[in-house]
């Protein structure tokens, strides 16, 4: 690798524009939230205390564990281990899976109760974030898909490029899960 290549940073600028105003709107969105939080502390309290957080805690650690299959997927198509890049990144898309299935599990018990955007303020808050997330995981699913279907035996080569920057939009997803679960989960 040349040093021109070694100090690129990995995918395109335009992904890089992307995650930066996609990571602007969420801190509006989070500051927002906390601003709403502090004027009914009770309510958001008693209404983030009847999330299921087992539901949380399993899918912050399937989106981790999906992240960590795709750095060791870039690692091997970087290595131009082809199948193995495939193998993992399917890895990295059934976790996606799983977190997209769970969270219909979620919103399903959540509307089996009665509880929806209208609910207070809160779950106001808490179907659009992670409706925006899961809308995100969804977009992420389908560029690994795409993925995969380029770097098919009989397909097309893929760009380098892509590659890193469906690896970095994955990141940023697992990022703002990061923020979002402790922020709607475990804030009482």
């Amino acid at each position: 690798m040349s040093d021109a290549n070694s100090n690129k940073i990995p995918g395109g600028e335009g992904i890089w524009v992307f995650i930066c105003g996609d990571l602007i709107i969420f801190s509006l969105f989070f500051m927002v939230f906390l601003d709403y939080r502090s004027d009914s502390v009770e309510v958001f309290s008693r209404s983030a205390d009847s999330l299921n957080l087992t539901f949380g805690l399993f899918n912050t650690l399937v989106l981790l564990t999906s992240s960590w299959f795709m750095v060791r997927a870039l690692d091997a198509f970087r290595c131009g281990k082809l199948s193995s890049f495939r193998r993992i990144a399917v890895l990295a898309l059934s976790c996606g899976a799983i977190f997209i299935v769970l969270k219909v599990f979620e919103y399903k018990e959540k509307i089996l109760d009665s509880i929806g955007l209208t609910t207070n303020d809160f779950y106001m808050f808490y179907f659009v974030l992670t409706g925006i997330h899961l809308f995100h995981v969804l977009l992420g699913v389908g560029a690994i898909g795409w993925l995969l279907f380029a770097s098919r035996p009989r397909g097309s080569s893929i760009n380098p490029e892509n590659v890193e920057s469906v690896c970095v939009f994955w990141h940023m997803v697992d990022l703002l899960w990061i923020f979002l679960f402790p922020l709607l989960y475990l804030v009482s």
